[in-house]
C-alpha cells in the first residue's frame, strides 16, 4: 500500500516554500549590507509586515540553537555570526518537500533511458500518483530551452534528448540551488545525487587546474571558475554512469588540444574519471571560452585569432556607446579585449552554456552608469551578431567597460589639498612625504604653509590639512599630527569622501529641481498591471507634457525586458536607450507597500526621459540618484513622508542635503 502520509495539502506546502525563502532572502540582505536594518525597512524590500519580519528572525536563530544567525538591537537586526550556518540549515532542499522530490525525479528520469514506472516512483516518493503527476508537470516546466521532451505512456515517463541537453538541464538544476551563481558542491551534490563525485576531490583538483593553466600563459577568471567546474562534475558523473558525450567537430587547434590534455590528465587523477574524446573537446571548449585568456597578447597576435565580424561589431556599438554616454572607452586595447570576450560569449551561446557572475547584483547597485553602458552594448551586440545576452553576461561587459573606466580616469578628480605646519627643521617636508605615500591616490598636495599664522581665508583648496588648531572649525580643514598616524589617515579619508559626496549631491539636487513636474507624481502604484503596465502609466504622463511620444514609452518597455531597471533594493529606474526626449523629465511614481519588480521588489519608480542638451547631466542624475535610494533609511523617509508632489520633493532634498 502506498503511504500517502507525506503527501501533505498543497497549499501548505507552498505556502511554507515561501515562508522560508523569505526567511532565506531576509538572512541574504542582512548578510550582503553587514549593518544594521529596522523590522519595517526590511519588510518593505520583502513586501511582508514589520510583525513578519520578526516571527522570520525567530525561525532563523531556531535554524541554529547554539549560534546566533540574526542579531537584534534598538538600532534593528544584523547578520551574526552564524548566518551562513542557517542559510545551510534552512536550504529548502530537505527530504520531501516538493524541490527534493523535482530533483529526485529528474535523476530518476536521466538516469534511465528506458523511463522510470510512474506508480512505483509514487511509491518510493511516498506521495500519491496524482502529486507525482503534478510533479511530472513542473518537470516538463524545466524544459524549455533544452532541446528534451517528456514523454508519458501508461505507467512510464521518459526523457527524450542528446546527451548535451540532458546536462544541460542538469546544470539548471545546479545554478538553481546555487547562490548568486557562486559554486557550491553541497548544492551540487544534491543535483546529482549523494553517489556522485565526493567533495574532497575538488578542491586539489581546481588548485591544479587554475596552476598549470596559469603555466601555459593564460589568465583565469576565478570568478568563473567554479562554474567550469561544476560542468567538469557533472561530465564525471554522467562518465561513471556510461553516459559519455559522442565526439563532435572538435577544434583541432593547440590550445584546445592542450588544454584537452590536461583536462583528461586530472580528472584521471582527482576523480577518477577517463575522458572520452567528446567529452575532452566539450571541456576544453568550455574552459577556453569561459575562464582563460591568453596572457598579454600583441595586439596582432590577438586580432588573427578574431572574427573580422565580430570585431566589427564590438567596434561600431563600443563606439557608439562612447559618444551616446560620453565615456572614454573607444581604446584599441579595449576594443580588442572586449572583442575576444564577445567571440567567447558566441560560442558559448552555441552551447547553451551560460556564464554566471556573482557580482552582478552588487554591479548594478554600486555602478548603474558603467552597468548601463554595458547594456547598450550588448543590446548593440545582439542585433549585429543575433545572440541572447542575459544579465550575468552583462555584468561580465560592465567589468570590461569598469576596467577601461579606472584605467582612463582623470588626475582632476582628485581633491586638492594645502598642507599647514610650522617650519621646525625639516618636519613640513617630512609631513608632505606621509601625506603623499599614505594618501596619494586620494587628494593631491598642491601647497604647503609654514607659518604658525597663515592667512587662513587664502587657503583655497579642498582640503586643509593642518598640524595646528585654525581660527574657526570648516568641513574641509581636518586635524592632523606633524608625524601622520593611521588616525590621520582615516579622518581625511573620511573628510575627502564627505567633500566628494557633498558635491555630487550638490549637483543632484541642482539637476532634479529642473526635471521634476507636479503633473508626473503618482503615489500608489497598482502592482497587478505590471512592470510593462507601469510603464506605460508613467511614460503617459510625460506623452502628455509633450515631453515624449509613445514610442519611447514601448523603448522603454524593451529596454527593460534586456535587465531589470531595479538597480536597487527600492528603486527602478525604467528609461528608453538614446536620449530623445524633447526635453528631460522624470516622473515619478511611490507604492507603499512595496511591489514586485524584476527579481525583487522597488517601493519608487523613475521613469526618466533624457534630450541630447541634457547628455553631459546623465550620468550625474542616472548614478546619483540610484546612490540616494541605495540608503535604506532615506528611502523609508522618502516614501513615508513624501505623501504628495511638494513633500516628496521635500524629503528627497532634505536627504540629499543630510
Amino acid at each position: 500500500m502506498v503511504d500517502w502520509s507525506h503527501d501533505r495539502d498543497p497549499t501548505a506546502t507552498v505556502e511554507d516554500n515561501v515562508t522560508r525563502a523569505r526567511q532565506d532572502r531576509l538572512l541574504a540582505l542582512l548578510t550582503r549590507d553587514g549593518e544594521w536594518a529596522t523590522a519595517a525597512s526590511l519588510a518593505d524590500v520583502l513586501g511582508v509586515t514589520p510583525r513578519s519580519i520578526r516571527s522570520y528572525v525567530t525561525a532563523l536563530n531556531a535554524r541554529v540553537p547554539a549560534g546566533n544567525a540574526v542579531e537584534s538591537s534598538p538600532l534593528g537586526y544584523r547578520a551574526g555570526a552564524s548566518a551562513a550556518a542557517a542559510l545551510r540549515v534552512g536550504s529548502s532542499f530537505e527530504t520531501g518537500t516538493p524541490r527534493d522530490r523535482l530533483h529526485t525525479l529528474v535523476r530518476a528520469l536521466l538516469a534511465s533511458a528506458d523511463g522510470i514506472d510512474v506508480f512505483l516512483t509514487a511509491d518510493d516518493l511516498h506521495v500519491s500518483t496524482a502529486t507525482l503527476d503534478a510533479d511530472l508537470a513542473r518537470v516538463r516546466g524545466l524544459l524549455g530551452g533544452t532541446e528534451l521532451t517528456l514523454e508519458r505512456s501508461a505507467s512510464t515517463a521518459r526523457l527524450r534528448g542528446t546527451e548535451a541537453a540532458q546536462r544541460r538541464l542538469l546544470s539548471r538544476l545546479a545554478h538553481d540551488e546555487m547562490d548568486a551563481g557562486l559554486f557550491d558542491l553541497d548544492a551540487l551534490r544534491r543535483t546529482l545525487g549523494e553517489g556522485s563525485v565526493g567533495a574532497n576531490a575538488f578542491g586539489p583538483f581546481k588548485a591544479e587546474l587554475v596552476a598549470e593553466l596559469g603555466a601555459l600563459g593564460y589568465f583565469v577568471n576565478e570568478i568563473g571558475i567554479g562554474d567550469v567546474v561544476m560542468h567538469i562534475a557533472i561530465a564525471a558523473d554522467r562518465i561513471a554512469h556510461d553516459r559519455a558525450l559522442e565526439r563532435t567537430s572538435a577544434d583541432g587547434s593547440v590550445p584546445a588540444a592542450e588544454v584537452g590534455a590536461l583536462l583528461d590528465r586530472l580528472t584521471l587523477r582527482h576523480l577518477g574519471v577517463q575522458l572520452g574524446a567528446g567529452d575532452r573537446d566539450h571541456l576544453a571548449t568550455l574552459v577556453l571560452t569561459r575562464v582563460v585568456a591568453p596572457g598579454a597578447p600583441a595586439a596582432d597576435d590577438a586580432r588573427a585569432r578574431l572574427d573580422p565580424e565580430v570585431e566589427a561589431s564590438v567596434r561600431t556599438v563600443v563606439e557608439r556607446a562612447a559618444a551616446e554616454f560620453l565615456v572614454d572607452i573607444a581604446h584599441e586595447d579595449f576594443i580588442l579585449r572586449l572583442a575576444l570576450h564577445v567571440q567567447n560569449l558566441l560560442h558559448r551561446a552555441k552551447e547553451q552554456a551560460w556564464s554566471r557572475n556573482p557580482l552582478t547584483r552588487s554591479l548594478k547597485a554600486t555602478y548603474p552608469m558603467i552597468f548601463e553602458v554595458a547594456v547598450y552594448i550588448a543590446s548593440g551586440l545582439q542585433q549585429s551578431l543575433g545572440i541572447p545576452i542575459l544579465d550575468d553576461e552583462i555584468a561580465y561587459i560592465a567589468m570590461h567597460v569598469g576596467g577601461r573606466l579606472e584605467r582612463s580616469r582623470r588626475a582632476d578628480q582628485l581633491l586638492t589639498a594645502t598642507i599647514v605646519c610650522p617650519g621646525y627643521y625639516e618636519l613640513h617636508e617630512l609631513l608632505r612625504s606621509s601625506v603623499d605615500r599614505s594618501l596619494g591616490q586620494a587628494i593631491e598636495v598642491v601647497g604647503v604653509e609654514t607659518r604658525v599664522d597663515p592667512d587662513w581665508d587664502s587657503i583655497d583648496t579642498d582640503l586643509v590639512l593642518t598640524t595646528i588648531d585654525p581660527i574657526r572649525p570648516s568641513d574641509r580643514l581636518v586635524r592632523i599630527q606633524p608625524f601622520l598616524t593611521d588616525a590621520d589617515v582615516e579622518r581625511v579619508q573620511a573628510a575627502a569622501g564627505r567633500i566628494r559626496r557633498g558635491r555630487r549631491l550638490a549637483r543632484l539636487r541642482t539637476e532634479l529641481e529642473r526635471y521634476f513636474d507636479p503633473a508626473a507624481f503618482i503615489r500608489g502604484l497598482d502592482a497587478t498591471v505590471g512592470e510593462a503596465g507601469l510603464i506605460r502609466q508613467l511614460g503617459s504622463l510625460l506623452v502628455a507634457q509633450e515631453v515624449i511620444d509613445a514610442d519611447y514609452v514601448e523603448r522603454a518597455i524593451d529596454r527593460e525586458g534586456l535587465s531589470s531597471t531595479a538597480f536597487t533594493d527600492a528603486l527602478a529606474v525604467p528609461h528608453a536607450m538614446g536620449m530623445t526626449a524633447a526635453r528631460t523629465r522624470i516622473a515619478i511614481g511611490i507604492a507603499d507597500p512595496s511591489i514586485p519588480w524584476g527579481d525583487g521588489r522597488v517601493q519608487v519608480v523613475a521613469f526618466v526621459a533624457f534630450s541630447e542638451t541634457d547628455r553631459e547631466a546623465f550620468q550625474t542624475v542616472f548614478e546619483q540618484f540610484v546612490e540616494v535610494f541605495s540608503e535604506r533609511d532615506s528611502v523609508q523617509r522618502i516614501v513615508r513622508r513624501g505623501t504628495d508632489f511638494a513633500s516628496f520633493l521635500d524629503e528627497l532634498v532634505a536627504v540629499i542635503d543630510g
